[in-house]
């Protein structure tokens, strides 16, 4: 699979606003281990509480496994006539975060910190993804094999997006809801940078 350059701290604003939480996607558009493992090493890289290190990862692109990973994960909440992409616009693959207790029993801001990297990774790859919290432990612990001492903590599903997103600033109800217009064009509202910035000397 051919590889795309990562991009210049001078479009990073450009990256991050680029880096939607993509829930649709080409099912098509296959995505090799070895991308998988370049984005865990990203993540490997990252900043750890007290240099602990105590995320361990699964890595999955293979196609009937990536349903059952998907049959584990709650999709947009707020949309609640949505019950998640058909199987055509479903991930290609999938990122697993695990907090390993033989390790820390305490796992901070870690898988975030991980997540946020590997999904920046990923849009530079001209690919998208999504975080997901929303997770049936158990259920997504048998379909893994996953040990007693591992706990999950965040599944990252990525794929070739078939969605527009847009960022559109918070209006004055203060709605915060993502939303789908006619078109298919997913909202994301955000509050204005004066409205978080409560102190400035």
């Amino acid at each position: 699979m051919q590889r795309r350059q990562l991009v210049t701290p001078s479009s990073f604003k450009d990256l991050v606003k680029g880096n939607r939480s993509c829930r649709r996607f080409d099912n098509a558009y296959k995505i090799d281990e070895q991308v998988l493992r370049d984005l865990v090493d990203l993540a490997r890289n990252c900043a750890s509480a007290a240099n602990m290190q105590p995320l361990k990862y699964v890595v999955c692109c293979d196609a009937i496994k990536n349903e059952e990973i998907f049959s584990c994960l709650g999709w947009a909440a707020y949309l609640k006539d949505w019950k998640g992409p058909v199987k055509k616009e479903r991930p290609s693959a999938y990122i697993v975060i695990l907090g390993d207790h033989n390790v820390s029993d305490k796992f901070w801001c870690d898988h975030g910190i991980a997540s946020q990297t590997m999904l920046l990774g990923a849009r530079s790859m001209g690919l998208g993804g999504c975080m997901f919290g929303a997770i049936n432990i158990k259920k997504l612990k048998t379909a893994l094999n996953i040990g007693d001492h591992l706990e999950p903590k965040l599944v990252v599903a990525l794929g070739k997006p078939v969605e527009k997103i847009q960022i559109d600033e918070l209006n004055e109800n203060g709605d915060i809801k993502y939303w789908r217009d006619e078109k298919g064009v997913h909202h994301v509202p955000k509050r204005n940078l004066d409205d978080i910035i409560i102190g400035s000397w």
